[in-house]
């Protein structure tokens, strides 16, 4: 059921990207970019009620070494001045331990997120695009624990959305060179407590259609409802392609 849930975030995602594309005789453009993300995590999880609280302060590489699986993919779309942009990220991590008083466990999380945001285009300069935006951030996190071998087991997930305002800026560097400032805001208790992201990258162009990118990335998240509370950060380089159309 989760992945049906993640599968169908993704096709909204490629949806939004492609209709545009295939609609360029009305003035439209858009672009996708297929990315990979370094994140270090820190933070607090206690996914479920009853479930002990994860206290998260892992670097990258020892990240990779519970990471199970990660997809990530952007994409924006523009007409005039009305925009369109989303962003998927799924990600599973699972370890292996021990919990008092030493018997074996295993314990998993899932987390995918799906923003989406329409806006306008307030600034449009040969050197400076600015647009601001408005949409939502689709959350869906899930937590397992299986305590010797599945003799004891327990899980549970979260699905809530949260509101957002966002800023996207583009700079002209030189005829090859750009760079890209993203920030958004939201939450305000409607689904957590706060969310946040921002993304800063440098762009290369390799051909008419074909950019490479890299930078930075960071996405946080406050939520609270009964026994559940995940409070977690993740941050770190990326590296992306993106297509253009």
């Amino acid at each position: 059921m989760a992945m049906a849930r993640i599968a169908a975030l993704g096709a909204l995602v490629i949806s939004a990207v492609a209709l545009p594309a295939a609609a360029q005789e009305g003035g439209w453009t858009g672009q996708v970019t297929p990315y990979v993300w370094g994140a270090g995590i820190g933070g607090d999880v206690t996914p479920f009620t009853g479930a002990p609280t994860l206290t998260l302060d892992k670097s990258f590489s020892e990240v990779m070494e519970d990471l199970d699986g990660a997809f990530f993919l952007s994409g924006y779309a523009r007409r005039d001045r009305l925009v369109l942009m989303g962003d998927l990220s799924v990600s599973s991590s699972s370890r292996e331990g021990l919990v008092p008083p030493g018997v074996p466990a295993r314990g998993k999380i899932r987390q995918s997120s799906l923003t989406l945001a329409a806006g306008y285009r307030a600034l449009d300069t040969p050197d400076m695009h600015l647009d601001v935006l408005g949409g939502a951030r689709l959350w869906q996190i899930d937590g397992l624990v299986d305590v010797m071998g599945g003799a004891v087991h327990r899980s549970g997930d979260k699905d809530f959305i949260d509101p957002i305002v966002a800023l996207r800026a583009n700079f002209t560097l030189s005829p090859r060179w750009s760079a890209l400032f993203y920030a958004d805001f939201g939450g305000f208790g409607v689904g957590s407590e706060r969310t946040s992201q921002i993304v800063a990258t440098a762009n290369y162009q390799l051909t008419d259609r074909l950019y490479v990118s890299g930078g930075y990335r960071q996405l946080s998240v406050d939520y609270r409802e009964g026994g559940t509370r995940i409070d977690m950060t993740m941050g770190g380089p990326l590296l992306g392609v993106t297509l253009r159309f």
